[in-house]
């Protein structure tokens, strides 16, 4: 796309490579409409908070292409990298995202699991005879 501004994001182990362009509101996350893939509302809302934060709604075309993790994860990676093409797009935004905290990468991911236990944490049942 002429004039696109792209970014990644990341979130657990989901990556997404999101352009933005000016158009008409279409939104596209691997050739699929953004409900159509994500499945469910609040995933859509999560991801789109971004554009709502700067009053873009239906005003950019947005191609996210995502790999990895599951769909929490996605619509996570996908806000990080949202955030991050607006404010390429136009530096002012990044005040306003980086205030409400779009531009911070959550880098919590599963812990893994420990001998002697049957997940990270649990311990199996204590019996003290």
């Amino acid at each position: 796309m002429p004039g696109a501004y792209a970014a990644t994001g990341r979130r657990k182990n989901a990556v997404c490579r999101v352009s933005v362009a000016d158009g008409k509101g279409e939104v596209l996350i691997n050739g699929h409409e953004k409900l159509d893939y994500l499945c469910r509302e609040t995933l859509v809302r999560h991801a789109m908070e971004p554009l709502e934060k700067v009053n873009m709604v239906g005003r950019l075309d947005i191609t996210a292409s995502v790999k990895g993790g599951g769909l929490t994860g996605q619509a996570g990676a996908m806000r990080l990298a949202l955030a991050r093409a607006l404010a390429m797009y136009n530096p002012d935004f990044r005040v306003d995202l980086k205030k409400s905290g779009f531009l911070s990468v959550d880098a919590r991911k599963v812990e893994r699991k420990k001998y002697g236990r049957p997940k990270a944490r649990k311990r199996f049942q204590f019996s003290k005879r």
